[in-house]
């Protein structure tokens, strides 16, 4: 499914799931923020790690120490879970702007959906090899909370 039936889809879903949460899943590059960033314009709250880290913590190895970075993400991603429990609790839709790579943190959050009386969506995003590289490329050349630390194009 590409990327505008993927929108349309979730636009679906919105209307007929009063409670319900999108899960970003992909790597760097595939479009998770994009595609977040649409779902925030048509109503849904936005948990961003990436702009959690630089909004609490700053700049990638220019107001922190690069190997602190582990501990900064899994500290944003603690006050983001906090976030979207109250979300969940006052029934607001919203999208998880992760990556969600790991599958038990998949389970985890999907749990966390239900139990609260929320439909849960897993987005999953994968675009061609030639299209990711140019997307990274493009990235190196920014530095902002959505692309805060160098990644490889090998």
């Amino acid at each position: 499914m590409g990327f505008q039936q993927a929108l349309d889809r979730a636009s679906s879903l919105l209307r007929t799931h009063p409670r319900i949460v999108f899960m970003m899943c992909g790597i760097a590059g595939s479009g998770k923020t994009t595609f977040a960033q649409a779902l925030e314009g048509m109503g849904c709250r936005r948990l961003s790690i990436d702009e959690e880290i630089w909004r609490t913590y700053g700049r990638f190895g220019v107001d922190y120490p690069e190997d602190e970075y582990p501990i900064l993400q899994a500290s944003a991603e603690k006050i983001l879970r906090e976030q979207l429990v109250e979300m969940l609790q006052t029934g607001t839709k919203a999208v998880i702007d992760f990556s969600f790579w790991k599958s038990q943190t998949r389970a985890d959050y999907r749990e966390l959906v239900h139990r609260n009386g929320h439909h849960c969506q897993i987005v999953f995003l994968k675009v061609p090899e030639n299209v990711l590289r140019k997307r990274l490329v493009n990235r190196a050349s920014r530095r902002d909370a959505n692309a805060a630390f160098p990644m490889g194009v090998s």
